[in-house]
């Protein structure tokens, strides 16, 4: 490595380093989804020092971007825009010098680590001769405290980074490390985040929202379509089902008894859900629902509902309250879509009054007169697939 300093994002992670013997493959995916983010940016080759990775960033790379691409990445715990130089004390504190001279600030401390333990000087050491030519150079005074400044440096055995802001990352784990779910993704506040949150566990997410068309405007369709490209920034591509399920729902109303009905609707759309599944390879069904939110929510109706299904169903908000829920989807930009008014499908062909304890033998019985083979086919041939990526 030349003696000039090398710009890049340099980046920690938390979880994948308690991961053993299966780290590496936890990084391979890291690193490949940090390629993915900043595919269309100018930037540099993809660097593994150790503990860490160090993304190199070319002369017209727009850190700001880069910034916000990294904040999306889920597998990151802490990023930094830093310097590459080498493992040298003379070379670091002219090279932090020179950085600083731009810059005005009344205090300031030094946080050395020294991953690299036969290097001839220590983290005190380092932090005292470096903390004296900052201070010589801007006339700062140090305050361990509350600096206006830290300068926080990293010696490894081939190489030091030094950098002036630790931006705090998304944590979790890379997106494709734990395989692939279908979420039902309505177009309400609770399903977005539930999808968020599985995407944070490293599972790819297809999403399937149910409509209906043709006896509603296509507001829930765009909400669903807006939602889902929202949600692609954390996962780079998305497939989205829109399953228009309205005459299923007729069928429904002209069968089965009122306040039975919101359970059948929910079964059938796990049923359609599932045969998705398996038709995209994934493992599990993914829902938005929480514990006692809505009279359909009970512990004995969410038993019912997913005996339809033979794959598991993980349900990410279950004790969840609806303020946690909503303050999540503030955070991650899905709430201002979620509260567009619309006409979703269950809102339309809602009864009055909906069964809080069912059984699967009541719910099988109040189901019995309908044709279900066919009326799943028949959903599941007249849906829509839309792709998309991100960045757009």
């Amino acid at each position: 490595m030349a003696t000039r300093s090398v710009k890049g994002a340099l980046i920690h992670y938390h979880e994948i380093a308690l991961k053993g013997k299966n780290r590496s493959f936890f990084l391979k995916q890291l690193a490949a989804n940090l390629r993915m983010a900043s595919r269309d940016l100018d930037v540099g080759p993809l660097r593994r020092p150790a503990g860490r990775l160090f993304l190199e960033m070319e002369e017209g790379t727009s850190w700001e971007e880069l910034r916000e691409r990294l904040s999306q990445v889920f597998g990151i715990a802490n990023f930094a825009a830093a310097s590459r130089v080498l493992p040298d004390l003379d070379l670091l504190s002219k090279s932090i010098e020179g950085e600083i001279s731009g810059r005005r600030f009344a205090s300031f401390a030094v946080a050395a680590r020294r991953a690299f333990k036969t290097f001839p000087h220590t983290s005190q050491e380092i932090n005292q001769v470096i903390g004296a030519r900052v201070k010589l150079a801007s006339g700062a005074k140090v305050d361990l405290s509350n600096p206006d400044l830290t300068v926080y440096i990293e010696v490894l055995p081939n190489e030091a980074f030094y950098y002036f802001e630790k931006i705090r990352g998304p944590g979790g784990l890379p997106v494709g490390v734990s395989g692939t779910v279908v979420c039902l993704l309505s177009g309400g506040i609770d399903s977005p985040v539930a999808a968020y949150r599985m995407m944070k566990r490293g599972c790819r997410v297809v999403f399937v929202h149910f409509h209906s068309q043709p006896f509603a405007d296509r507001t829930s369709e765009e909400k669903a379509i807006d939602l889902a490209q929202r949600l692609t920034r954390y996962q780079f591509a998305s497939r989205i089902y829109l399953v228009p399920f309205g005459e299923t729902q007729q069928e429904v109303v002209a069968g089965v008894t009122s306040r039975f009905r919101i359970l059948v609707y929910r079964r059938l759309m796990l049923r359609i859900a599932e045969e998705i599944a398996r038709k995209d390879g994934a493992q599990a069904l993914v829902t938005g629902e929480s514990l006692g939110q809505v009279s359909s929510q009970t512990i004995e109706n969410i038993a019912a509902i997913e005996e339809a299904t033979t794959l598991p169903i993980v349900r990410p908000l279950v004790g969840m309250d609806k303020e946690e829920i909503t303050e999540q989807a503030q955070q991650i930009g899905t709430y201002d879509i979620s509260i567009i008014p619309d006409q979703d499908c269950c809102s339309m062909f809602a009864p009055r009054q909906v069964v809080t304890r069912a059984t699967d033998k009541e719910i099988s019985l109040a189901e019995s007169i309908l044709d279900l083979g066919p009326l799943v086919q028949g959903a599941l041939s007249a849906a829509r697939l839309v792709e998309m990526s991100s960045p757009a």
